[in-house]
């Protein structure tokens, strides 16, 4: 079979250790037998990162403003002793947390449905999407350790020299103080990526914050949304039969419990991280999420939801078999071609997409599956073959060439 041909190149980021690993085998086995792969590399590995004073994670998110969509392996956030084990030159900050910033987008997570790998409330029967805001609140603010007794103020300086004072706290004793920002243009992003990916998915958006505590800067986030959906939304949503609607975070949460998914759920930065997480957990895996972002110029970037999987690396090194889960990364890889092929216009390389997706979940269901997996299938134990790291991909090829 002749490959499928390109015509734009996707980025291709990267990353750490044994998702590093499993990426040159998912490309050695799905992609380049089948398709002559165009890409501008990246290597966001940390050594790399440090190496170049993390400027090659920028580059890579200007590559991906340029071209359009990208796909990202999972990368090392270094902590203190990441610092230490790969003699850095500081503590660099997340790759992740850097591409959002420059690409202004939002983080899209949906769980994969397998037939076997069931949710643990057993009526979410549909993915619930997360929406994460991917810019501000904690992850810019700033952090005091206080001492003492004192008077902890929120001042704001305006262009003009006027000053503006709220107290936080007049502090009797030792405690920490943070300040949190967001801007009126990335909370417009967040609402238009929101939206125009729910008439993408035909999906209702559900939005909750806490306004009625934080009533101006959770308030702030409910106004623009409601603005933006009023003024440009409000007739496409009715034409395409789906609902936006907000909502306390205390209600909506109350409510995914109670629903079967098939939604938006729009999440503030950190609801989102956290919110994710637990539905990643109740849906089976956190190795089995797909994650975009999505900017709302149009850029798209691909990733695995889950980290790089350090004890199995380790294990690696040392020369053992790893049985770990490559399904979300296999999945960052078919979204990313698939979306090159539509936006090129190659309907090769979408249905090659959409073959590799079910090829993956076909393997899993017909009994081959990573050692995770197995832990937490209702299928009969006695049909389940526990494959290794490289095994299980190469099951998914010969499911591929089966269907091609």
């Amino acid at each position: 079979m002749a490959k499928i041909q390109m015509k734009t190149p996707l980025v291709e980021m990267d990353g750490d250790e044994m998702t590093r690993v499993l990426w040159q085998i998912i490309k050695d086995e799905l992609i380049n037998p089948f398709i002559d792969l165009k890409s501008e590399y990246y290597d966001l590995g940390l050594k790399k990162r440090d190496e170049t004073n993390d400027q090659i994670t920028i580059d890579a998110s200007n590559a991906t403003k340029k071209y359009g969509v990208a796909v990202k392996c999972a990368t090392i956030t270094p902590n203190a002793a990441r610092v230490k084990e790969y003699n850095l030159k500081q503590m660099w900050k997340s790759p992740n947390g850097t591409i959002r910033s420059i690409l202004d987008g939002t983080v899209f997570r949906a769980p994969i449905l397998v037939k076997g790998i069931e949710a643990y409330i057993p009526h979410w029967t549909k993915p619930i999407t997360i929406a994460r805001h991917a810019y501000g609140d904690v992850y810019k603010s700033v952090e005091m350790k206080i001492d003492g007794p004192g008077v902890a103020e929120l001042v704001f300086t305006a262009a003009d020299g006027t000053v503006s004072k709220e107290t936080i706290h007049e502090f009797k004793g030792p405690g920490v103080i943070q300040g949190m920002h967001n801007l009126d243009k990335s909370i417009t992003s967040f609402a238009r990526s929101c939206f125009n990916y729910a008439l993408d998915t035909k999906q209702d958006v559900w939005f909750a914050t806490k306004d009625t505590i934080s009533k101006k800067y959770d308030h702030r986030f409910k106004d623009i949304f409601q603005e933006i959906f009023n003024k440009d939304y409000k007739d496409k949503f009715e034409a395409a039969g789906i609902t936006y609607f907000y909502t306390l975070i205390d209600d909506v949460v109350a409510r995914v419990i109670r629903s079967e998914g098939d939604y938006i759920w729009a999440c503030k930065n950190y609801d989102g991280d956290v919110m994710s997480d637990m539905l990643a957990t109740a849906y089976g895996s956190l190795a089995m999420m797909t994650s975009v972002l999505v900017s709302p110029e149009g850029n798209y970037e691909y990733e695995a939801a889950h980290g790089t999987v350090q004890r199995h690396y380790y294990a690696h090194l040392e020369g053992k078999k790893t049985s770990t889960n490559s399904v979300a990364t296999i999945f960052a890889w078919s979204g990313a071609l698939r979306k090159r092929g539509e936006l090129d216009q190659i309907p090769e390389l979408v249905e090659f997409a959409n073959k590799l997706e079910k090829a993956t979940i076909s393997t899993i269901e017909d009994g081959t599956m990573t050692k995770d997996l197995a832990l937490i299938t209702s299928m009969d134990k006695s049909k389940v073959t526990v494959a290794d790291s490289e095994g299980f991909i190469k099951a998914i090829r010969k499911e591929l060439e089966a269907v091609l």
